[in-house]
């Protein structure tokens, strides 16, 4: 009998997608995204050179409607601030309707530290801090 993968290889997967963009996402970091839904992943991302579109971004685009009850993984807390850029990942996430979603550390950024992961607990969305933190 197999062992399902853990929350932590999940993590792993969406560190090692952050480092694609490593040194071209100026003004933002590098972040990775992985959806998973039954034990598959169904969505990949990481911030784009520019520092957009954001790693969820891409994830959820990928994942289409199937994001909904699935878990997200990402490195860096989602965003919860405006911007001219971009809608915010935390709503993104919101509307996407997730089971769950696991975060590797909180947002440096003062303008969304804990804001991100209070509005997605706000929406009844469970979320976890801390796993793989860097």
């Amino acid at each position: 009998m197999l062992t399902p993968p853990s929350d932590a290889h999940f993590m792993a997967a969406a560190l090692a997608l952050s480092e694609r963009g490593r040194g071209r996402t100026s003004a933002n970091p590098n972040v990775g995204c992985v959806i998973v839904k039954q034990g598959i992943v169904i969505g990949r991302g990481w911030t784009q050179p520019g520092g957009r579109p954001h790693a969820e971004e891409m994830a959820l685009i990928a994942a289409g409607p199937s994001a909904k009850g699935a878990d997200i993984f990402v490195t860096m807390e989602p965003c919860a601030h405006e911007s001219s850029r971009g809608p915010t990942c935390s709503n993104a996430i919101i509307d996407a309707k997730p089971n769950r979603v696991i975060v590797a550390t909180l947002d440096a950024d003062e303008r969304t530290r804990r804001r991100g992961i209070d509005r997605l607990g706000e929406a009844g969305i469970p979320v976890s801090v801390g796993i793989r933190e860097p």
